[in-house]
């Protein structure tokens, strides 16, 4: 069945020329972000590098392709699967202000992550399975704590995560008070989010698992359209709420758990860059999924070349920067909350 689009039908066609152009969008900021650094770097710079033209061992290549481009790449992976997940949260529990760092993920995720680095863990395997494993606690916790009989209520899992959130937060800064100093900056790097690390091989984890959870979320995008409109509802046209809601929610956990594994707990992106989307392009999730998690990317990668070069050549966390940003966003999403959504 089609649906209408702003007074016009949404068809697979509108759909892939909006992405289209979202994704022209990012390949420019992914050049802008290129060329601005501590090091300077020209658009010829880029090209010579793309064509081949420039020696292998010359120094501004050295920075393009193994200091700023992986760096970007992992931020942009970073931002679409925040982003992602902000998308799924707020269609399930039918609220603008959900999303996975609002909720606990992310920091049940980074309490794992934290867990295996005092371990003594390696970043190959054991970080990211123990903040996968974090993360899948954390929503466990908040779908047990949080849900009745009759379903998942909205409001209820949204203050539930907000104190599993303040819960593994505490956790975090126990062991950081009593971790050994070699180890004390390590975590530090997990409680500020920092993409200064990003490396090659850290994508070749990544990317794969990013790109099939957003296949197979996007597969459920016709259902989401419908549980936002309630759970009866959805019951009576035929979607198996539970079903849907449960799965995806383990999907979002796993890309949230390997993001933050590499990247550390960066807020607000899952909040702002979902309903700024939902904002310019309505609710249907067949467009909002797409345009919703390039557009984190973006926001990412935009917000990433901001921490690293406004205090150039120091640095400051990019989570920091989203926070800046995202905290004012809460708050008028706060005042004005429910303008395009069904009230929980």
């Amino acid at each position: 069945m089609t649906e209408r689009y702003k007074g016009t039908i949404l068809t697979p066609t509108k759909v892939i020329t909006i992405s289209l152009v979202m994704l022209v969008i990012l390949a420019f900021v992914i050049i802008f972000s290129l060329v601005l650094g501590t090091a300077e770097v020209s658009l010829k710079d880029i090209m010579d590098v793309i064509w081949g033209d420039m020696a292998p061992d010359d120094p501004i290549r050295l920075i393009i392709i193994r200091i700023r481009l992986p760096r970007i790449i992992l931020a942009g992976l970073v931002g679409f699967a925040l982003s992602l997940g902000g998308v799924v949260f707020q269609a399930i529990l039918r609220n603008p202000l959900a999303d996975p760092f609002i909720l606990g993920v992310s920091s049940g995720s980074a309490f794992g992550a934290i867990l295996a680095i005092s371990l003594g863990l390696g970043f190959a395997v054991g970080v990211p399975v123990m903040s996968f494993a974090g993360a899948l606690f954390t929503i466990w916790l908040v779908m047990i704590i949080g849900s009745r009989k009759i379903g998942m209520e909205s409001s209820t899992i949204l203050l539930t995560g907000v104190i599993i959130n303040a819960f593994f937060t505490a956790i975090i800064m126990f062991f950081i008070s009593v971790s050994a100093d070699d180890r004390l900056h390590t975590m530090l790097f997990w409680l500020y989010g920092d993409l200064s690390q990003g490396r090659y091989g850290q994508l070749a984890i990544i990317a794969p698992f990013v790109l099939i959870a957003s296949v197979a979320l996007y597969g459920f995008a016709k259902e989401l359209n419908i549980i936002t409109t309630g759970d009866e509802n959805s019951a009576q046209l035929g979607v198996d709420v539970e079903k849907v809601k449960k799965a995806s929610l383990l999907i979002v956990s796993l890309i949230m758990g390997l993001v933050v594994a590499f990247s550390g707990l960066i807020g607000f992106v899952g909040l702002i860059v979902p309903h700024l989307s939902r904002m310019a392009f309505r609710s249907d999730h067949r467009l909002l999924i797409p345009v919703g998690a390039i557009g984190g990317a973006i926001f990412l990668i935009a917000a990433d070349t901001i921490a690293r070069t406004m205090l150039s050549p120091s640095e400051i966390p990019v989570g920091v920067v989203t926070a800046f940003i995202g905290a004012p966003f809460f708050i008028i999403l706060l005042r004005k909350r429910g303008s395009l959504w069904g009230r929980s």
